[in-house]
């Protein structure tokens, strides 16, 4: 039986550490590249890069100097004695070759690349070119850019720009405090900096000062006053904070209980101090310093900005890292933690880019969220890098706004075939392979005893070196990071890299490869893998777009961007709500991890969500009354759609819900959509969960006020309510377009003579042609008062609409129920079940790997399941909803099932419709609880079969229906055995549609 794989809590996403390291060596291939002539160098800036590995990738060879290259899994260990003979080695090659042409390096690579940065002239820059002790001579060409560019690409830069319309860029988000909760934050860096802490109050919106040895505070947009405070740490002293920063504070019990001290990582440290660089990198994107020059390996990318300048960060430090990939993380206990306290802090906006539970609203996280967004303040959360795939979006709580991410920077190359042919790419280095070289597949170059798939990827050590000395290799996209593919074509001594996708959905990425590197998408590359078939098959790599095509369209929405329908709420709520630029984000880091980098290149929804956070801050600066659902709703309803390859509008709401947030329109949004606590506990109960609180009355979740519609199963006909705030008085007419669907708005016409009124209308919606069980797609939108606003609908046909469970209590009881279907008449109803369950009780302790075999964390239950069952249902049940218990399932082969019942919920729940008959075994672990204590489970196991039993019924039978009208069901059951659960599935005829009963 496998070991159950540990889930990935911290939503990051390039690569570990060491593949970075990795991918970022560069050694001379056999007659290396061909060196330009004089005529194509200036004088400039130029980084100059050497023959021989860097610290990073020197695996020995050189005489009296050890190998340095760290193992697999391992990092790099700086102090070591061989990394220092080794890097003075380096240093002492780069000044040897600077002194001989006359120049003085501005800096010295020695761990991540092996050269050196210089002012150069045209000669000196082409003698070194000559020099065989040279791979390259780039131009350090600086690029006009922020973040790189999404400040740009979204409007905020120029005389006409938002931040100019705000005041600027000091004044853009002044008085408004973003709460970053991550990994934690690297002060020192330039994104970071302020003016020290005052001494006392001075009444000045946005100043901080101290209020104590380690507190501090800050004056807010909105009259009040932030909170905080600089907690000391290893590593970190109370001075740190300032200005900008203007507190930090960290969790770790959660972590230090879970993880034994023996797993201590080298970058990491028991402070707020980021032990990752993604924590700086979010706080860095929502409100870092403006003007920041931003560099990369030694090359300049231009000066940098967060989306709020003006507004102060907060540093909450939940994400932990150690030398287990099982157990460092982001532990719900330390989250909950810190979002308690950012409250009482009294942050404007949180940013949390960090996973989340995909299928249900009742966990520790999302409520803390709730409690947070009914402290007015608005959180932005990452939707998960888990796409392509359906129904693979997280935070599906309608009080948070969740961020998808998609393009704004293309940085790209071009591959120029033998036959003349070029095919554009992503392609991020200035080197490239200039001439045209021997071009070779990876899968037709194995090393022996390796399989061709491996060697198709790149896969470490996997290459002929003797048939890729000297060629463009092709690499499949795929299982290996993207940049050790590159390191392994350079390990073989190969040049070039062309890096092919397999799927049409996957995005492309420039990354910083060992090698100059053109990604290309999979039609492009299986045209390349065609070519290099042939005999003589040669390509050059070109820098830029070389080609004759139309601009790359932008945005996007990235491959690996999560997406809807969520599974959490039945569909009746659109996730992800927006996008926002998330693929190759430059933003700051933690050096340690990056090789030395304060700046560095990540893509990820981790990246979107930040944007967001920050550009909530500039609209709270300037409107502090606004509240956060009416900050997300303007959002919502001014956004435009994205874009799919072929340039055409991506109308999917399941990719991107209302679409690219667009700063330039959402600070004048004409109405928004309000919604509260009240209605966020009354939309929970309405998708069945459980609130807590005594006395809430259930909604239908799609009547929810929201800035979107969405409807999971409409039988015929369904209405939806909505109401909508002035902010433009004016004149507003409705227009909405379902395909596939009838849809009246009434009323169609709304007079609102003042800001501030309120007027409440109805949607219908009637199916005609759409598909049964298949998602339309549409928009609501008000026009008027000189702009218009915009809402995203989705509505899914069945041909019966009920409720997914319903529940009952008692040994004699019944339980009723609406169900509603797309055509008048009867509809024959079938009752399996109800069925008893198996209950397994006990208690475990977090802080242990999962283990079969059973350990004090662990516990493996096996359950029989018979021939002819129709559902089987894991139920494992946590006594307290603050701890995080998993649950893995493995069939009657003993391997492990492909089900999600590893989330950060407390409770989990795995069902399988139709099930293999045969001895099934139930692992249940337990991940964290708050302290680190045991805490007491229950496991009740069901097979349902194919039949009714007991004394169980269900009438009428058959349903009297009409079409879009609801009808009532009832199930009743006399003479259960009390203390015992049951399970029963009501089916109804000639549709897949089923609700399941549970009987406690």
């Amino acid at each position: 039986m496998a070991h159950p794989p540990r889930r990935t809590r911290l939503v990051v996403a390039l690569a570990s550490a060491a593949a970075l390291a990795a991918a970022s060596t560069a050694v001379a291939a056999p007659g290396g590249l061909a060196p330009p002539s004089p005529r194509d160098f200036a004088d400039g800036s130029y980084v100059v890069v050497l023959t021989g590995s860097p610290a990073a990738g020197y695996e020995g060879g050189v005489r009296g100097l050890a190998a340095t290259a760290p193992g697999d899994g391992e990092r790099l260990r700086a102090g070591d004695r061989a990394v220092r003979d080794y890097r003075a080695h380096l240093d002492a090659r780069q000044d040897e070759l600077a002194d001989g042409v006359g120049a003085e390096p501005l800096y010295q690579y020695t761990v991540a690349v092996n050269g050196f940065a210089a002012e150069l002239t045209a000669a000196q820059a082409a003698e070194l070119a000559a020099d065989p002790q040279v791979l390259a001579v780039v131009p350090d060409t600086p690029r006009a850019a922020d973040t790189v560019a999404s400040p740009e690409f979204l409007g905020l830069t120029g005389d006409d720009g938002v931040w100019a319309a705000l005041g600027g860029t000091t004044e853009a988000g002044q008085g408004v405090v973003v709460g970053v909760i991550d990994t934690g934050i690297w002060p020192e860096n330039a994104s970071f900096t302020g003016p020290e802490l005052g001494d006392r109050p001075t009444g000045e919106v946005g100043v901080a000062y101290r209020t104590s040895d380690t507190g501090t505070a800050v004056r807010k947009a909105n009259g009040d006053t932030f909170t905080g405070a600089c907690e000391p740490g290893e590593n970190w002293t109370a001075d740190l904070c300032n200005g900008k920063l203007v507190s930090a504070r960290y969790y770790e019990d959660g972590f230090v209980a879970n993880v034994p001290p023996e797993h201590g990582d080298p970058n990491e440290h028991l402070s707020t101090r980021d032990g990752d660089g993604h924590g700086s990198h979010t706080a860095s994107t929502a409100a870092g310093n403006h003007g920041v020059p931003m560099s990369v390996n030694g090359r300049q990318f231009g000066a940098g900005s967060g989306m709020a300048p003006g507004a102060s960060i907060a540093a909450y430090k939940v994400c932990w890292q150690d030398d287990d990939a099982e157990t460092g993380g982001c532990y719900p206990s330390d989250s909950v933690a810190a979002i308690d306290q950012a409250i009482l802090d009294g942050v404007d906006v949180i940013n949390y880019s960090i996973s989340g539970a995909t299928d249900t609203l009742v966990d520790p996280v999302e409520l803390a969220f709730l409690s947070a967004a009914s402290a007015n303040i608005f959180v932005a959360v990452s939707a998960g890098n888990s796409g392509p795939g359906a129904s693979t979006v997280a935070h599906n709580s309608p009080w948070v706004t969740t961020v998808a991410a998609s393009t704004h920077q293309i940085y790209e190359g071009t591959i120029e075939l033998g036959d003349g042919r070029r095919f554009r790419g992503s392609m991020i280095s200035d080197a490239g392979v200039p001439e045209q070289t021997p071009l070779v597949y990876a899968r037709d170059i194995a090393a022996d005893g390796v399989e061709p798939d491996e060697a198709a990827l790149c896969a470490p050590s996997s290459l002929d070196a003797a048939a890729a000395a000297g060629a463009v290799v092709i690499c499949d996209r795929g299982v290996y990071d993207r940049v050790a593919k590159s390191a392994e074509v350079r390990r073989a001594s190969g040049v070039g890299v062309v890096l092919g996708n397999l799927d049409p959905a996957e995005t492309l990425n420039a990354d910083f490869h060992a090698l100059p590197t053109v990604h290309v998408g999979a039609e492009d590359a299986a045209a390349v893998r065609e070519y290099a078939a042939a005999d003589g098959a040669t390509a050059a790599l070109l820098t830029g777009d070389r080609t004759d095509l139309p601009p790359t369209p932008k945005p996007v929405l990235a491959g690996f961007s999560a997406r809807g329908p969520a599974l959490a709420n039945g569909g009746d709520l659109l996730k992800p709500d927006l996008s926002a630029p998330g693929v190759d984000v430059l933003a700051a880091v933690a050096p340690g991890p990056h090789n030395g980098n304060d700046f560095d290149f990540l893509s990820g929804t981790s990246m979107a969500s930040p944007h967001v956070a920050g550009l909530a801050a500039l609209i709270r600066a300037e409107h502090p009354e606004w509240s956060a659902p009416a900050i997300r709703s303007a959002m919502m309803t001014t956004a435009y759609d994205l874009v799919v390859a072929s340039g055409a509008p991506d109308r999917d709401r399941f990719h991107a819900g209302a679409g690219h947030v667009d700063p330039a329109r959402f600070l004048d949004p004409g109405l928004v959509y309000e919604s509260g606590t009240a209605d966020w506990l009354a939309f929970l109960e309405g998708t069945g969960e459980d609130s807590g609180i005594p006395g809430v009355e259930p909604i239908d979740p799609s009547d929810l006020n929201q800035p979107s519609i969405a409807i999971g199963a409409l039988a015929g006909r369904q209405t939806v309510t909505r109401t909508v705030i002035a902010v433009t008085p004016g004149l507003y007419r409705a227009t909405v377009d379902v395909p596939g669907f009838t849809a009246r708005v009434t009323p169609s016409v709304l007079y609102f003579g003042r800001p501030g009124q309120s007027k409440t209308f109805e949607v219908t919606l009637t199916r005609t042609r759409a598909a049964l069980d298949e998602y339309a797609h549409g928009t609501l939108t008000w026009s008027g008062g000189g702009t218009t606003v915009r809402s995203p609908i989705v509505a899914r046909p069945v041909a019966v609409a009920a409720p997914a469970e319903v529940a009952g209590t008692g040994a004699d009881g019944s339980v009723t129920y609406p169900v509603t279907t797309s055509t008048t008449g009867d509809v024959d109803l079938t009752l399996r079940g109800l069925a008893p369950g198996d209950v397994t009780d006990g208690s475990l302790t977090p802080g242990e790997a999962p283990d079969p075999a059973g350990n004090t964390s662990s516990r493996l239950v096996e359950f029989e399941v018979p021939e002819g069952t129709t559902l089987a249902r894991f139920d494992l049940v946590a006594a307290q909803e603050s701890a995080d218990y998993d649950l893995y399932v493995y069939g009657p082969d003993g391997a492990e099932l492909p089900v999600n019942g590893a989330t950060g919920a407390a409770s989990e729940r795995v069902d399988l419709t139709a099930p293999e008959p045969g001895t099934y075994q139930a692992l249940v672990h337990m991940f964290s609880s708050p302290d680190g204590s045991a805490v007491d489970f229950s496991l009740r196991t069901f097979a349902v079969g194919a039949d009714a039993t007991g004394t169980a019924t269900v009438s009428p039978d058959p349903l009297p229906a009409r079409a879009g009208e609801p009808a009532d069901v009832t199930v009743a059951w006399t003479g259960l055995e009390p203390g015992v659960p049951y399970l029963g599935l009501v089916g109804y005829a000639a549709t897949s549609s089923t609700t399941v009963v549970a009987v406690d």
